[in-house]
């Protein structure tokens, strides 16, 4: 199994680290390698074979009819050994490169499941979109295009020059004169093709970048009018990117234009010194043809390879940005030593003990704040915006760890606590429940096999969302789109509730689940809410208040506290905060 680094590297360390996603793949290089030489050998063969027929059969006047079929019948034999080579060379290359990009992409999406929350606050979702599948694109290209470029290419450079010794010295030290031109050719465009892809790929990023966010915010634009002005912004976009992309192609176009030109005069080059040599009787006639024929294949492998330097500085970019992620550690993490907990013995009381929490330093959000749950109680959670509701909640999920104190489980700190068992014991359930492009039964019981279709009905049926899913063409085997578009808030919500059933957690969390839906269909909730809750510990964050009326206990927070707490009744006859926001709540006035 490859390893990954630890700690942001150098690139070598990076290239080992990609290196070793290889390694499994070593034979199939092994076979590219020797398909590789196999190829250049059928293709550097087929000119040497032309200048036998020229010299020791047609101009040495022997005219063997015999002969120059059997060569015929190797040059055939050649081209068609060049192509099967080249066809298998080429495919293995392929299914190597592939395989390998694969598993980094497996991984790499592996690891970005198992980082922590903070991870997502800081990384934007269209940069790790891009890491998971344009870097590891440009990766494939670098297993695919810059090593095969790399392995061919500088191989048939070194066997032309082989051969060109091989018919004549002199000729070919005159040759090597055009080298240091080569070379000051590639140099001056290398850096000039470098920015022009830079600048393209940017442009390119950008644009990409610009339409996801419209995209996600489509109703927003159409709420106000704003498509006119998002076409006029999204057509600068276009139009940087196709100014950069054509500045890109007319670099690459001069450039291989100027490597045919350079070919063009080395061909006249030859043909001149060769000619004379050939009317002085130094080298045969046969010598001249191969060593055209040959100083022509000079220039295509040094030209791909040339070519080959911006994918290989795109693949060291993508590389370094997805070692990058795969370097960082979660900040959330199991503790070394653990506790198992058997969920069937978990009675569900909760203690926050005098926790602190910031998620930037000197700005806390929860404040020495002492909270405890009894086994099977509802405790109701309200305050304005910003009060740290939503960040107690997340603080039990363990998205993040408290600063100071501690979150506890029937006396059990969570951290000590493997997550896989803490989530377990957890059931969330948002103001936006997320639903995945899948069945109603795949949605329900999140793709796990092991719950049966009997469980899922079931679950459905108890929540009360059975009768809306038999209305449904395919029933429980309609397939929803992403974010389950198509049903209404109070749908997806009763099938979230359906997954509270199927799952048993122990904890049930609500965060504001009863936003932004019609008086008809919050009773529909409220009856599945007050199904899915008994006999487990229940906390309910409330954008309504009416959710949270018959509550055993509700907490009112401010600024990271709690400044009230008790019933419903009790809180308004203190005739202080709760009463308040109870006056707004009535008045249509956001609470939560």
């Amino acid at each position: 199994m490859p390893t990954k680094p630890d700690a942001p590297e150098a690139k070598p360390p990076i290239f080992r680290s990609i290196f070793a996603y290889a390694k499994p793949h070593k034979w199939t290089f092994l076979l590219v390698f020797c398909f590789t030489l196999l190829a250049i050998a059928a293709d550097l063969m087929q000119p040497y074979l032309v200048k036998i027929a020229i010299d020791d059969n047609l101009m040495a006047g022997k005219n063997d009819y015999d002969m120059l079929l059997v060569i015929c019948g190797i040059y055939l034999a050649l081209s068609l050994s060049s192509f099967l080579f080249n066809y298998l060379l080429n495919n293995l290359m392929q299914y190597a490169a592939q395989s390998i990009v694969a598993r980094i992409r497996k991984d790499l999406f592996r690891h970005i499941t198992k980082l922590s929350m903070s991870f997502f606050d800081r990384m934007p979702s269209g940069s790790l979109i891009t890491h998971v599948s344009s870097d590891t694109e440009a990766m494939n290209q670098f297993f695919s295009q810059v090593l095969m470029s790399i392995m061919r290419d500088g191989m048939t450079l070194i066997f032309i020059l082989a051969v060109m010794f091989h018919l004549d010295v002199t000729l070919t030290l005159y040759c090597l004169i055009l080298l240091p031109i080569i070379t000051l050719i590639a140099a001056a465009f290398r850096s000039y093709m470098r920015k022009t892809y830079q600048n393209s790929r940017t442009a390119l990023s950008r644009l990409i970048a610009f339409v996801a966010e419209n995209l996600a915010g489509m109703n927003l634009t159409q709420a106000f009018h704003q498509e006119q002005e998002q076409v006029n912004r999204f057509t600068d976009r276009n139009r940087t990117y196709l100014g950069a992309n054509l500045r890109e192609v007319r670099t690459n176009v001069l450039f291989n234009r100027s490597f045919d030109m350079l070919g063009n005069l080395s061909v006249a080059f030859v043909t001149w010194l060769g000619g004379t040599a050939v009317f002085h009787a130094s080298i045969e006639f046969g010598v001249l043809y191969a060593f055209i024929t040959y100083i022509r294949q000079f220039f295509n492998p040094i030209s791909n390879i040339t070519q080959q330097w911006n994918t290989m500085q795109s693949a060291s970019v993508a590389a370094g940005r997805i070692w990058n992620i795969f370097s960082t550690k979660p900040d959330v993490a199991d503790a070394a030593v653990v506790r198992d907990v058997n969920p069937a013995a978990v009675q569900g009381r909760i203690d926050f003990n005098r926790i602190r929490f910031a998620y930037e330093e000197n700005q806390p959000i929860i404040n020495e704040l002492d909270l405890h749950v009894r086994p099977g109680e509802m405790i109701g959670i309200v305050g304005a915006t910003g009060a740290g509701k939503s960040s107690l909640i997340a603080l039990l999920c363990r998205f993040y760890d408290v600063h100071d104190g501690s979150v506890a489980i029937d006396g059990i700190d969570i951290r000590d606590v493997p997550q896989e068992q803490l989530h377990r014991l957890i059931g969330l359930v948002q103001q936006e429940p997320y639903l995945y492009s899948g069945s109603i039964v795949d949605n329900v019981r999140m793709f796990d096999e092991t719950i049966s279709r009997e469980e899922v009905v079931r679950a459905c049926k108890f929540v009360g969302a059975d009768a809306l899913i038999s209305r449904m063409k395919e029933g429980y085997d309609t397939r929803l789109s992403e974010r389950g578009s198509g049903l209404s808030a109070g749908e997806r919500q009763l099938i979230s509730f359906a997954r509270i059933i199927v799952f048993q957690p122990k904890i049930l969390i609500l965060d504001e689940a009863t936003a932004n839906l019609d008086s008809h269909t919050e009773q529909l909730i409220q009856h599945a809410l007050r199904i899915v809750s008994m006999h487990r510990t229940t906390l309910v964050i409330a954008h309504r208040l009416s959710t949270i009326m018959h509550a055993d206990r509700i907490i009112v927070m401010d600024a990271g506290r709690i400044v009230e707490e008790g019933n419903h009744a009790q809180l308004l006859a203190l005739h202080g905060y709760y009463e308040e926001l109870v006056r707004h709540s009535q008045g249509n006035v956001v609470a939560g």
